[in-house]
């Protein structure tokens, strides 16, 4: 059965963060993710790779198209999940179209910040996971690296990624909403990962009283607090410090809150109704929902920023026009690959049947020569012996052919077999 590029998921547009966190896979998930689901569906599945990132979880396969019903059902019971709970919320995308969301993604099409740079970085790690687990293959690793191409054209010819509104910048202009000038408030940074380097870096340069970086493990935070003169913190000294300030960020890579509903109340409490404004760009969430009810405390998660951000893309729709144009070219020219991968068995078997026939015509004419026969009759018998089973088998097909068959053939035999030009005299 022929093999597809098939594309599965869901992102910021199909479904909220509420279920996003749900199916999010970490990267330690991801080898025994991909193990299992060549393991589920055996051969019909022969490549795959899965990008999940906060904003989305996607699985781009190589395989037979009569899976494209059973692996959304696949992902919602590895993760534990309803079938009827994720359903919804899937995509499916199939040959051009899975192509071209591909090339979409990588180059901050799909994104929440149009233009965006980040998501490149991550489906590169995809694919690096994807290899090391075993599950790449000729078909995925050809589509992402012209992926990756695409992308580099995309943002080298047109001004998709220029003045865009990161979801770092976001975090800051909902601080300064609540407390105008920043330079004021001390900042906490939960996390050390390289989003948590971009709210750091934007933080910073609002020069704010003072800056911590809180992580499990202090080297991380170090390393990452030097950086903006910032100090730092063990994740279990949150309950006792969280009070001290008036922004927290957090963006860590833990599968549960680190940031309780008890322990935010207890810290506004102490602060004395000083509002505290807290962003949540993790997925899964690291701060409770339920934290919002709380008065004088401003909560927003990755998918409060985002709408923040889309407001500031009118400006880029010009080139969004010319980024997909050249996906469009793109796209043609992947699916003219892939059809062409197609015709290499068919070529590679017409070539073992010529050198068939010509080897056993060979070996007829060199028995010819070695029992003494004229070189030129040898000759004559080996040209006359090729044509014929060369042509046996159109001939035979055109004989035997009737009504719209034989006119089929009629038209492709002249193609197949031109006859020599003929020059007039003059």
């Amino acid at each position: 059965m022929s093999v597809d590029v098939l594309t599965f998921g869901l992102n910021h547009v199909s479904a909220p963060v509420s279920v996003r966190e749900r199916v999010s896979l970490p990267m330690e998930l991801l080898r025994p993710a991909l193990e299992g689901l060549r393991a589920t569906f055996g051969g019909a599945v022969r490549e795959a790779a899965i990008l999940s990132t906060c904003n989305r979880t996607e699985i781009y396969c190589a395989a037979e198209r009569n899976v494209i019903e059973r692996v959304p059902a696949w992902l919602a019971d590895f993760r534990q999940l309803d079938d009827s709970q994720l359903r919804p919320h899937i995509y499916k995308h199939t040959q051009n179209d899975a192509v071209r969301h591909a090339f979409r993604v990588a180059s901050g099409l799909d994104s929440m910040v149009l233009g965006e740079t980040q998501i490149l970085g991550q489906m590169k790690t995809a694919v690096r996971a994807a290899e090391e687990a075993g599950s790449m293959g000729t078909l995925l690793h050809q589509l992402f690296q012209k992926t990756f191409s695409v992308a580099k054209e995309v943002r080298s010819q047109t001004a998709i990624g220029e003045d865009s509104v990161s979801m770092a910048a976001a975090a800051v202009r909902l601080a300064e909403r609540v407390f105008g000038d920043l330079t004021q408030v001390k900042v906490l940074c939960v996390g050390a990962g390289e989003m948590m380097e971009l709210c750091a870096t934007h933080f910073a340069a609002q020069r704010p009283a003072g800056m911590v970086v809180a992580n499990r493990t202090l080297d991380r935070a170090e390393s990452l607090a030097t950086r903006f003169s910032a100090g730092t913190m063990r994740l279990a000294d949150l309950p006792d410090r969280l009070a001290e300030f008036d922004v927290v960020v957090s963006c860590t890579a833990s599968s549960l809150p680190i940031l309780g509903l008890g322990m935010v109340e207890r810290a506004t409490r102490a602060r004395r109704r000083r509002p505290i404004v807290m962003v949540d760009l993790a997925v899964p969430r690291d701060i409770e929902p339920e934290v919002a009810r709380l008065d004088d405390v401003y909560l927003y998660s990755v998918d409060d920023l985002g709408r923040l951000v889309q407001n500031a893309t009118e400006s880029r729709q010009a080139a969004v026009v010319q980024a997909e144009a050249i996906i469009e070219t793109r796209v043609q020219n992947f699916m003219h690959w892939m059809d062409s991968r197609l015709v290499v068995p068919v070529i590679r078997d017409l070539h073992e049947a010529a050198n068939s026939l010509r080897e056993a015509e060979l070996d007829r004419a060199r028995k010819a020569l070695a029992r003494g026969e004229s070189p030129d009759q040898v000759l004559e018998q080996l040209a006359h012996g090729l044509t014929q089973k060369y042509l046996h088998g159109p001939l035979a097909a055109l004989n035997q052919s009737q009504g719209t068959d034989r006119q089929q053939l009629l038209g492709w035999l002249p193609r197949l077999y031109p006859q020599r030009s003929r020059t007039t005299r003059s």
